[in-house]
């Protein structure tokens, strides 16, 4: 099972910051980023070989009908990365996210840690 953290909160360079402290160099690791980044490539300067990152167009992964997400996570998942990241920019539809990756067949792939909430403005 890949241990999933959503992260929420701030903008697109403080939640990258928050996904890198969290990483473990060790470890491999995925993230799917959504939207435009912000000018800081933080998380490039903690990429290691075991780190995928993956951006994707900004827009609520809820009511963009989830297919460029399930597109990303599909190709993510067949990599069976130990720990996978979620950068998402709207918390606006977070609990219909959660449903969607808690509904099979994500159910069986993916275990939800609590949620990376990253202070707005910081």
């Amino acid at each position: 099972m890949t241990l999933l953290t959503l992260v929420t909160g701030g903008s697109a360079g403080t939640r990258e910051a928050a996904i890198a402290a969290q990483l473990d160099p060790a470890q491999s690791a995925a993230v799917i980023l959504e939207g435009l980044p912000d000018g800081k490539d933080v998380l490039l300067s903690a990429a290691t070989s075991h780190l995928q990152v993956v951006r994707i167009a900004p827009g609520c992964m809820h009511c963009t009908g989830n297919l460029v997400m399930r597109v990303t996570l599909n190709r993510m998942l067949r990599e069976r990365p130990p720990r996978l990241y979620i950068s998402v920019a709207s918390t606006e539809h977070l609990d219909l996210l959660r449903e969607f990756l808690r509904a099979p067949p994500y159910d069986a792939l993916l275990t939800l840690t609590d949620e990376l909430s990253c202070a707005s403005g910081k």
